[in-house]
């Protein structure tokens, strides 16, 4: 019976050793995306824009989707786009819009491309938890909306 315990006892602690060397992950929570979403309306408000303002988790899953009242339908495909591709590729959108300036037709092929500004990828860590995109305003002003509510988590 001693012996037994004691197996018992070994395994669990070899357990818990084996357990410990896993990576823990990171994710966005429900309080982390209220932050964020704060910010970037704030941003929109004080450039007065209305814009569509989408937030998705590393694997490009919609976690948050709110569009203004004056901003085109449109503008909600265009932010879950935008961040998909910001989250999938870990850079921003613009990244993709660069390279079709340049020539780069290739781009094109790749799954989940959307180039057009206004998408950055939110990293915490050196870790990509997701992505954040605006979309509604010139792009340089969607950018800016999507880095003010990353600024707004990475004060916090």
């Amino acid at each position: 019976m001693l012996m037994f315990r004691f197996a018992a006892l070994a395994l669990t602690f070899m357990t818990l050793i084996s357990a410990s060397d896993l990576p823990t992950k990171k994710w966005l929570n429900l309080a982390a995306i209220k932050t964020m979403v704060a910010a970037a309306e704030a941003e929109a408000q004080k450039r007065n824009v209305q814009v569509t303002i989408c937030i998705v988790d590393d694997n490009g899953n919609v976690l948050f989707l709110q569009k203004a009242d004056g901003a085109g339908i449109t503008t909600i495909q265009f932010a879950q786009k935008k961040a998909r591709y910001a989250a999938l590729y870990r850079r921003p959108s613009k990244a993709a819009a660069d390279q079709l300036a340049k020539g780069e037709m290739q781009i094109m092929a790749f799954p989940e491309i959307f180039p057009n500004q206004g998408g950055l990828p939110i990293k915490i860590d050196g870790q990509t938890l997701g992505g954040i995109a605006a979309s509604g305003a010139a792009s340089e002003v969607d950018e800016a909306i999507a880095q003010a509510g990353i600024d707004g988590l990475l004060k916090k």
